[in-house]
């Protein structure tokens, strides 16, 4: 079709209009450089795990340290993706994070932080639905975790005992240490069933050495004489007996009272 010079002309101002118009509008969509800056993005981030969007806050967090990775913000971002992560789920995530800071970061003054984070990350879990609903006793599962979050919030307890985080990280060594000691009774019952007496005995006799103070060192010393008696060991069930007998009976002290003195010190 043939288009008159004035018409087609006016075709071709109305092209470049809308291209113009088209074009703007795609920049008026795009993030103005000069707006990113640190703060702005620790600010947006910041606001996201607030609300409780921990994707969010992740996404931003990273986009921080990646585009401004020697400033302040992107420090303190460091700090906060550790939580971000841990809230998010993203268990190895988390703990690298902590790693990395507490390594990148050794006399930073909330590295006591990290240590905390690293040990919820790691902290056992409760028991889920079904486990409530038959009565699961976790002292039966292996611990694959429990002893790296004991080591984590040991590390609170003992190297920064005026942490903010330092009072609960000892509650949740406490129940940790009780844990651990139960588990350890647990393989020795297994071991003092099946007529393997040296191996209870070694379990038995490890967990009264490293949970002192654990309501699971009675029933591990009971076991550590019958053990002992199995293999008429006469000298060691002896004494064992007069421990059990100084600590647990009538009148006498217990263990946990008297490991009063020593777990835990800091206090």
């Amino acid at each position: 079709m043939f288009l008159a010079g004035p018409v087609r002309a006016s075709l071709v101002a109305l092209c470049i209009v809308l291209g113009a118009v088209s074009a703007s509008g795609c920049r008026t969509h795009r993030e103005d450089p000069k707006k990113v800056t640190p703060e702005a993005l620790y600010k947006k981030a910041h606001k996201s795990l607030e609300s409780y969007d921990f994707n969010g806050a992740i996404k931003t967090y990273e986009q921080l340290t990646a585009r401004f990775p020697f400033t302040d913000e992107a420090r303190q971002a460091r700090l906060d993706l550790i939580y971000a992560y841990y809230r998010a789920g993203e268990k190895e995530s988390a703990t690298d994070a902590a790693d990395t800071f507490i390594r990148e970061n050794p006399t930073h003054p909330r590295v006591d932080y990290a240590y905390y984070i690293k040990g919820l990350v790691d902290f056992e879990r409760t028991p889920n639905a079904m486990e409530s609903l038959f009565h699961a006793d976790l002292a039966k599962r292996p611990p694959s975790s429990a002893r790296k979050s004991f080591a984590a919030f040991k590390t609170v307890v003992e190297q920064y005992p005026k942490s903010e985080y330092a009072q609960d990280s000892l509650q949740r060594m406490v129940y940790l240490r009780d844990r651990l000691a139960s588990y350890e009774v647990n393989v020795a019952k297994y071991y003092y069933k099946r007529g393997a007496y040296i191996a209870a005995a070694q379990r038995a006799r490890g967990a009264i050495e490293q949970y002192d103070g654990s309501p699971a060192v009675q029933p591990a010393l009971d076991l550590l004489i019958q053990s002992y008696d199995h293999m008429q060991l006469e000298a060691l069930a002896k004494q064992s007996r007069e421990v059990y007998a100084a600590n647990y009976s009538a009148g006498g002290g217990t263990l946990a009272a008297n490991a009063k003195k020593s777990w835990w010190r800091f206090w």
